[in-house]
């Protein structure tokens, strides 16, 4: 019998077919359906398929020699089991996306090649192929996945960035904190005071050949996805730093640091990385953040002492979530709101500004990674909580539901803001293949009802916010910036590759402001007829999915690894105004003591 094998020689047509079917569905699926569900659990489907298989064939029907069979499933199963065991934490499932189907490339190909080779070399040279396609993923780490579900990686010994920042900053002083006033909120947290990403008064140079950003400051940033709160010449944000996760303090114009208040908590997921992820309110002289354990503090805005803290697990029942608590404190009418997505009527909690003490719970829905957005509809003030379930509206004063929409993400977490519209219809936007949908909640004789006015797939924005400006909406449909109308959802155009960027908007000149996943910062024509890319420079380097922000004619920028200021060129004749912090100042929710 084993005469005959040799003779005939393997059956491999059906493993280059398994090869190829692997191959196709772990990969093949992201250009089929970017950003969905579809991809990701091809990623996940395809290499067990081809591995499964793979087995199957070469057990079965590969007219493989008896040794070599029992051979081949020992060291197809044993060797990726000793890989995950051994591996770095951040790997298992780079190992199952990328491992896998180069182990049954690798597998076939030495099959392919040794099939006429004596026993002894042909099983050793097994063994070998197998250690290398698989059991060398042992010496990397991951570093975190990129919105088209691509990963970096770097050798397990490498010493990471923040390993790199706890040496430099670990004889690092601080400034004194500053004894006067810390000034007008300029951008007093998360998108800006009406989170929207709106950056009014400022008007540009858009010649960056001629007049480029002037850089000001870089430096080193502890890992995280916070963003910027401006306030006078502070700027806060919140970064990991070790065992500790950290509410940091610089001055905006040098970014010297004042501050770090740091608890002693650590969050960490394989996919998005370590850090916290919430971006800090300034209001009233006080910062008020939430990390991505549940630890909400409040803290002095001038030296960062605490004036309470309190943790929203704890306070909620709520469990951390896969990629970390998220929603940014919003300060309204003497409350600290965020969302929790906890269980039992109390997935939004609200706490007393001054006391930290809980003043209502209400329900939402479980699965966001949005923050509480306040708007104005139909005259009556309430926050809108955008979760995977749909849209929550709640009353401020006692948290009490006044309008629901049910719009399922499928087991997917909804992330951007909605966006309210002058006609006081709603945008929300969800990835996953589902789209944007325009909402019209209307009130009548004290109950409200909500209409769905379109839904479109043309824009499918995922964690990258996008803006509304002269009757279309601008944003990122999976990776590539696109242009719908406002009025029908209709697509104007789909151009710019940014990755999974942000952006802001400068109203007046009909400009956005984008930064790209890699760090590029460029300016864009907010019009309907096409896409025109105006300036572009290359700002900072790395994974760079923090939101941007501009105060008083500077752009603050930062990733997991890095920060830096730019002071962008204005106009001839022009300066940056003030108008941000008029905005922000008018646009503040008063206080109830």
């Amino acid at each position: 019998m084993a005469q005959e094998q040799a003779t005939r020689g393997l059956r491999l047509w059906p493993g280059w077919v398994l090869v190829a079917l692997a191959w196709i569905i772990t990969h093949g699926s992201g250009m089929v359906a970017p950003a969905t569900m579809v991809q990701f659990f091809g990623m996940m489907i395809g290499p067990l398929v081809g591995l499964v298989g793979i087995l199957v064939w070469w057990l079965f029907a590969s007219r493989a020699p008896k040794g070599d069979r029992w051979l081949g499933l020992l060291v197809l199963v044993v060797v990726p089991v000793l890989t995950f065991i051994l591996a770095h934490p951040s790997t298992p499932m780079a190992i199952v996306v990328y491992g896998f189907p180069i182990l049954c490339l690798a597998f076939v190909l030495w099959a392919a090649l040794t099939q006429r080779w004596a026993a002894s070399p042909r099983r050793w040279s097994l063994v070998a192929v197998v250690l290398v396609a698989i059991g060398s993923w042992v010496l990397v780490r991951a570093e975190g996945i990129h919105g088209d579900m691509s990963w970096d990686f770097a050798w397990r010994w490498a010493e990471t960035p923040e390993e790199e920042l706890l040496e430099a900053v670990a004889s690092e002083e601080v400034l004194a904190p500053p004894q006067a006033e810390i000034g007008e909120a300029v951008w007093p947290g998360f998108r800006g005071a009406q989170r929207n990403s709106v950056v009014p008064g400022v008007a540009l140079a858009t010649d960056w050949s001629a007049s480029p950003p002037e850089e000001l400051w870089s430096r080193p940033v502890g890992p995280g996805w916070s963003s910027f709160a401006v306030a006078g010449d502070l700027l806060y944000t919140q970064e990991q730093r070790g065992e500790q996760e950290a509410v940091s303090c610089y001055r905006a114009s040098t970014g010297e640091p004042v501050w770090i208040h740091e608890d002693p908590a650590r969050f960490w997921e394989p996919m998005a990385g370590t850090g916290p992820r919430a971006t800090p309110t300034v209001h009233r002289g006080r910062v008020y953040a939430l990390g991505a354990t549940g630890i909400l503090n409040a803290l002095n805005a001038l030296d960062g002492s605490r004036l309470w803290r309190r943790d929203v697990a704890e306070d909620t029942g709520a469990k951390t979530p896969e990629w970390g608590f998220s929603s940014s404190p919003l300060v309204v009418d003497g409350l600290v709101v965020v969302h929790t997505g906890a269980p039992d009527g109390k997935a939004v909690v609200a706490y007393d500004e001054l006391s930290g003490e809980p003043r209502w719970f209400a329900p939402a829905g479980a699965l966001s990674y949005s923050s509480v957005h306040l708007a104005t509809l139909h005259g009556v003030r309430q926050l809108l909580i955008v979760t995977g379930d749909g849209v929550t509206s709640l009353a401020p004063a006692d948290g009490s539901v006044l309008w629901r929409h049910e719009w399922p993400a499928g087991g997917g977490a909804r992330v951007t803001q909605p966006w309210v519209l002058e006609d006081d219809t709603v945008l929300v936007g969800t990835s996953f293949g589902l789209g944007t949908r325009r909402l019209a909640p209307t009130k009548d004789a004290g109950s409200w009802s909500v209409a769905e006015v379109w839904t479109t797939r043309r824009l499918k924005p995922y964690y990258n916010d996008f803006v509304v400006h002269g009757g279309h909406v601008y944003g990122f449909d999976g990776r590539i910036l696109t242009c719908i109308g406002v009025e029908d959802g209709e697509r104007a155009w789909k151009g710019g590759r940014y990755g999974n960027g942000q952006m802001l908007l400068l109203p007046e000149q009909d400009l956005l402001l984008v930064i790209s996943d890699r760090g590029d910062v460029a300016l864009v024509e907010a019009a309907p007829g096409a896409y025109t890319e105006v300036a572009r420079i290359a700002a900072i380097e790395g994974k760079t999915w923090n939101h941007p922000v501009i105060a008083d004619g500077v752009l603050y920028v930062r990733n997991g690894e890095e920060m830096a200021a730019f002071r962008l060129p204005m106009k001839s004749g022009k300066t940056s105004s003030n108008k941000v912090a008029e905005v922000a100042a008018a646009e503040l929710p008063s206080h109830t003591p």
